[in-house]
């Protein structure tokens, strides 16, 4: 089964989205958007970038734990993976969203 993005409403009334590995596990969260315009605008930007391993960078947590982001052209982040215990387990996310970003979109109402 293929990944596929999940958009949804925040408790607040703006929007977000997460992709999801064809299990169904998180492997990306965006930030919150004020509209879902600007949401679908994020996840087309995700898809185009995912593409890119420049637009990947790898990061470390104060707790030693490794993670990376997703960035636009503009250096904008376009979203955050989960936290890893070790950088090849990161190296796997980085992977899944590559093969998984530019799956369909799901809507959450």
């Amino acid at each position: 089964m293929p990944g596929y993005y999940e958009l949804k409403p925040s408790t607040d009334g703006q929007f977000n989205f997460t992709l999801k590995a064809g299990n169904h596990e998180i492997i990306l969260t965006s930030q919150r958007y004020k509209t879902r315009k600007s949401a679908e605008s994020g996840i087309a930007s995700c898809q185009k970038n995912s593409q890119n391993p420049k637009s990947f960078e790898r990061k470390v947590a104060k707790d030693g734990r490794n993670y990376f982001t997703l960035k636009a052209s503009n250096g904008q982040v376009i979203g955050t993976s989960g936290m890893y215990r070790a950088s090849p387990s990161m190296e796997k996310g980085i992977k899944s969203v590559m093969s998984n970003g530019t799956g369909p979109v799901k809507v959450k109402e």
